[in-house]
């Protein structure tokens, strides 16, 4: 029976790179994959779904008003889909996460979501909320703060390298933007 995963880590986990591998093991046993990731991540160059050590792969994007049911059940149809993989799926709205148990469900997809599960603030996105909610399965891929411990947070930086404390949810980047920090750390930066 398929299930509906949810990998989930801080910043700098691997979870692009854990995507890819899985994409690769379906793909090298002959299986049809489908890659999804949000349109509002722009930062690749080139391929929509590039990891930080440098694989990469095309994939489709995905906006708020994407009805991933319709889009994924289309392309079964006309080739059967043994797995759909989301990257940066904190950016989906809850419609999305449950048309992607739908999918798990009803058409026997699995589907492999991967993101961050809170924001700066240490708040959880919709997407990320809708997944801890009703996954199948939880799956925590870990980082490591500065201090060795794991990290749990995301701190959003400014340019001289000082937390940034409010702000729009969401805020594209990369290094240069965010720090995987322990809540310890997260919560002494903040407080600084």
């Amino acid at each position: 029976m398929a299930k509906l995963y949810f990998y989930y880590a801080s910043m700098n986990a691997g979870k692009s790179t854990t995507l890819l591998q899985a994409d690769f093991n379906y793909r090298e046993r002959g299986m049809n994959t489908m890659l999804w990731t949000a349109q509002l991540d722009d930062r690749s160059e080139g391929k929509p779904i590039a990891s930080r050590i440098g694989l990469e792969a095309d994939g489709h994007r995905f906006t708020k008003d994407t009805d991933l049911w319709e889009q994924v059940t289309a392309a079964h149809r006309v080739e059967p889909v043994g797995c759909m993989l989301v990257d940066e799926a904190q950016f989906l709205t809850g419609e999305q996460v449950w048309q992607c148990a739908r999918l798990a469900d009803e058409a026997g997809i699995p589907v492999l979501c991967y993101g961050l599960r809170t924001d700066f603030q240490g708040e959880l996105f919709p997407g990320s909320a809708a997944l801890l909610g009703i996954a199948d399965a939880l799956i925590e891929l870990k980082a490591i703060c500065h201090c060795g411990r794991k990290s749990t947070m995301n701190l959003r930086v400014d340019a001289s390298g000082k937390a940034v404390k409010q702000g729009e949810q969401t805020e594209i980047g990369g290094n240069d933007r965010y720090v995987a920090l322990c809540r310890k750390h997260f919560s002494e930066a903040l407080a600084g």
